[in-house]
């Protein structure tokens, strides 16, 4: 690179500092939870605790394991967000992949109808009936089948798949393989970068929907973590519920014998939540970082 093209000193220590701060605004209250979670909860509401923990217990988390409306909902968030991901993410692909084709009949009609869909929504209570008349309120499949596909993220992969050599799969073509044969064996192959990028966006937002649990399911053992984890920051008696449900009348005569508090139970609940997505990301980082980047650089 010239020295021209050089970004001047001052600008790169000036962007590093601004991602320090943007890094430090994420890690420390992330650590501050942490350190509450493993804290016992009488001693923390002491208060004085940032990002270590003053007297160490795992009550918290041995409390949340003990949950077993808890455990299902991890059942039920890691079986929607494998199969929601799985599914939705090949059927964007292959409407992106369809909307690159020059000879499909009305292709700027279909994008156009696509990207209408992005702009105007029919609203909560119509959704909510269209959802009631296809009996998938209060089954599981209202958290997959209402986001198989997200206009976003089909533009993306449809910008994508326009930037791949046309070269290679026009002979192809010329060697008679089918659409979906090229879709098979040349074009996802090429897009490791953008689909990582994609399932990575569509497996957080599945992981983090509370919305549907909420408003579109009644029964508790089909309730996601989120929706769990938002029911229980909401709630002022998190602990006597949580003792009610594994101790039954006895739950408020325990309140003066625990060590927990709903506070340092919300903290432990919210780890246990983020922790799997935590863990999955560095798997993906290096397949984000390229597909973040898509439509950016042209030749």
């Amino acid at each position: 690179m010239s020295k021209s093209m050089e970004t001047p000193l001052p600008l790169r220590i000036l962007n590093l500092i601004l991602i320090g701060i943007l890094c430090l605004t994420i890690i420390l209250p992330f650590m501050h939870i942490l350190a509450l979670s493993f804290n016992n909860g009488m001693d923390a509401q002491k208060g004085g605790i940032m990002f270590l923990p003053r007297d160490w217990s795992l009550e918290n988390y041995t409390e949340v394991f003990k949950q077993n409306n808890l455990i299902n909902g991890l059942m039920i968030s890691i079986f929607r967000t494998v199969v929601g991901t799985t599914i939705g993410v090949g059927l964007m692909a292959m409407a992106a992949y369809a909307l690159t084709v020059k000879t499909l009949p009305g292709r700027k009609y279909i994008t156009l109808f696509i990207f209408f869909t992005m702009l105007f929504s029919g609203g909560t209570i119509p959704y909510y009936l269209v959802l009631t008349d296809l009996n998938l309120t209060n089954t599981i499949w209202v958290y997959i089948i209402p986001s198989l596909y997200s206009v976003t993220n089909i533009l993306l992969l449809r910008t994508f798949f326009n930037q791949l050599p046309m070269s290679v799969i026009e002979a192809a073509r010329i060697d008679g393989s089918s659409e979906f044969k090229i879709f098979r064996t040349i074009v996802l192959p090429m897009s490791k970068p953008v689909l990582a990028t994609i399932s990575l966006f569509t497996a957080v937002g599945h992981w983090n929907d509370w919305y549907a649990g909420t408003f579109y399911v009644r029964d508790e053992m089909l309730k996601p973590l989120a929706t769990l984890l938002q029911e229980m920051l909401t709630r002022q008696d998190a602990l006597a519920d949580i003792l009610l449900r594994s101790s039954g009348s006895q739950a408020y005569e325990m309140l003066d014998r625990v060590s927990i508090t709903s506070e340092s139970l919300q903290m432990a609940t919210i780890i246990f939540v983020v922790l799997p997505i935590v863990c999955v990301y560095p798997f993906i980082q290096k397949y984000f970082v390229k597909g973040i980047t898509v439509g950016s650089i042209k030749e």
